[in-house]
């Protein structure tokens, strides 16, 4: 596949034709230095494959940090800035982001922000990071465990999609990934939507044009609102809670480890309960949106003290306004209402039929 997508002042590549872009990008820039940031899985997996179409006459450094969701962090960004420094990174260095949406969040803010800001370029190697991370320009670490609450909105140079680097993915991350495609359908389009209503009829060699249109819906919203003013906000569905249950298990040493789609699975299942509360969403279309999640993600088990302790931790999500916490909720599949708000009942119950 060799279509390409245009955002915010940069291009979406797919397939081959992202690293004919690559390297025209790299050569007519006259980058000083690259700097390739991976991780421990994607130096393994990824980076062999990578370097051989990486053309490029100037010096080419690898950093690499270890792999996992606790490595976004303030820490770790002062590691990778004192290696950039002492390697000579100067304004017109690059960095090139290989990895999954770790990699692409972390990497997007330090480049955003190291000497006021250096190009970087992304190439997602999941499918969260393909169809999520990578585009939008959001950049940032987690605070603790709060999730993304420090950060930047900028652009990257470009983004590749090269869907052979999910060959190298386990199928827990592919499932991680496929809930923001999910999300995709819910908010924007519901004909979208339908396609996985049925997982075991898709079919995967066509896999690509699943990412492709992920990730169109995505920048459409995107492009009319870059800085999350107004219909942006959409992409939060599922997220606000999503976002509370990832952290809680994140700060709790025994729970299970859950990745970020599982939790916004189940945070999509939660505030579809909550619009059914609010009488947007009809009982028939929330059915259907349980068992399409449910039959993918199964069903987490939470105690009081868990919801208790979730819903607090919703007094920290980045999207509250004026005190009151914010939620994007649908009325049918495929339309969605932003900027709403809901009671710690309303909360309670969506938890309450999440668990029956």
């Amino acid at each position: 596949m060799t279509r390409q997508i245009t955002s915010l002042g940069h291009e979406i590549y797919f397939g081959s034709l992202g690293y004919e872009k690559l390297n025209e990008i790299i050569k007519s820039n006259r980058y000083s230095s690259i700097f390739i940031l991976c991780d421990s899985n994607t130096a393994t997996h990824c980076l062999p494959n990578f370097l051989p179409v990486l053309e490029s006459e100037v010096a080419i450094e690898i950093v690499e940090i270890d792999a996992g969701e606790s490595m976004k962090t303030i820490s770790t960004c002062l590691e990778v800035w004192q290696a950039l420094t002492e390697l000579n990174a100067d304004r017109k260095s690059v960095i090139i982001n290989l990895g999954g949406g770790v990699i692409t969040d972390l990497g997007g803010f330090i480049a955003s922000t190291y000497k006021r800001g250096i190009d970087f370029i992304n190439i997602p190697t999941s499918l969260l990071g393909m169809v999520d991370a990578s585009v939008g320009g959001k950049n940032g670490v987690d605070l603790g465990h709060l999730k993304n609450q420090i950060g930047t909105i900028t652009s990257p140079k470009t983004v590749i999609i090269d869907t052979d680097f999910l060959s190298t993915l386990p199928q827990v991350q592919m499932r991680s990934g496929l809930a923001e495609m999910l999300k995709h359908g819910l908010i924007a389009d519901s004909k979208y939507w339908q396609k996985f209503g049925a997982l075991d009829q898709i079919d995967f060699a066509d896999f690509d044009s699943l990412v492709y249109e992920s990730v169109a819906i995505k920048n459409k919203i995107v492009m009319q609102d870059p800085t999350e003013e107004g219909i942006r906000k959409a992409l939060n569905f599922g997220h606000t809670l999503g976002h509370a249950i990832e952290s809680y298990f994140l700060s709790d040493e025994t729970k299970p480890d859950l990745l970020h789609g599982e939790a916004v699975a189940a945070g999509m299942v939660l505030e579809s309960s909550i619009s059914v509360q609010k009488e947007l969403l009809s009982e028939i279309e929330f059915n259907e949106i349980i068992k399409v999640i449910k039959d993918i993600f199964g069903t987490i088990i939470f105690t009081e003290i868990d919801v208790m302790a979730i819903i607090d931790l919703l007094v920290h999500d980045k999207k509250n306004e004026y005190g009151e916490i914010r939620f994007a909720l649908i009325d049918k599949i495929g339309r969605i209402i932003i900027d709403q708000t809901a009671t710690e009942l309303e909360i309670r119950n969506a938890f309450k039929i999440y668990g029956v």
